[in-house]
């Protein structure tokens, strides 16, 4: 990883006050519960509790739920308050992240790699996947990555970089992962500071 790499600026201004991105529709999270009767009901209806800003404000990332534990205390809310009062890392040991990410029109990705098992689909556009190896694979909505601690890099090229996309992350713990005898670690780069509690 180069010391002086710098998040790609296709985007630069693109995504200007929070969730969702300008050209990007806005997205509801409903969560579901139990009244007295022990009934299922809705117990919220929203946009998720945490977005972030990235890059020189290129995207934006929005936490549509995150656990801490498996298996996961659903009673007495525990969840709920937990995801609610706390915005996750990366990825929790023993846990999981539901990350949505809007992409401003071209805009690239560091390479990075989390020691963890990562779905990746495509909401909304067309996106390039560049492993550290060279490969390449173009998703387009409702595509699927299945990423397993690989090193990687994400492209948006909707309407050949000059449209919104979105994509949606959904982050589990894994096992060290080796290979020929060489433990892969994790590196963010840049990425690193908008992931509170970073571990891999």
């Amino acid at each position: 990883m180069d010391a002086t790499e710098k998040l790609d600026t296709t985007g630069s201004g693109y995504v200007t006050n929070g969730f969702p991105a300008p050209g990007l529709p806005r997205t509801m999270r409903h969560i579901t519960g139990f009244n007295s009767k022990g009934e299922s009901v809705f117990l919220s209806t929203d946009s998720g509790d945490h977005h972030r800003i990235m890059g020189e404000q290129q995207a934006v990332a929005n936490i549509i739920y995150s656990t801490n534990e498996t298996p996961v205390e659903c009673n007495g809310e525990v969840d709920i308050k937990h995801a609610k009062e706390n915005e996750p890392p990366l990825h929790y040991p023993n846990g999981t992240v539901a990350r949505m990410v809007d992409f401003a029109p071209g805009v690239k990705s560091p390479m990075h790699r989390a020691v963890s098992l990562d779905y990746g689909v495509v909401l909304e556009g067309v996106f390039e996947l560049t492993l550290d190896s060279g490969e390449t694979r173009i998703m387009r909505r409702g595509d699927v990555s299945v990423q397993r601690a690989a090193a990687h890099q994400w492209r948006n090229i909707t309407g050949n970089g000059t449209m919104p996309g979105r994509m949606l992350y959904i982050l589990l713990d894994c096992k060290d992962v080796y290979v020929e005898g060489k433990k892969m670690e994790g590196y963010l780069g840049l990425l690193g500071q908008y992931y509170q509690g970073s571990q891999h």
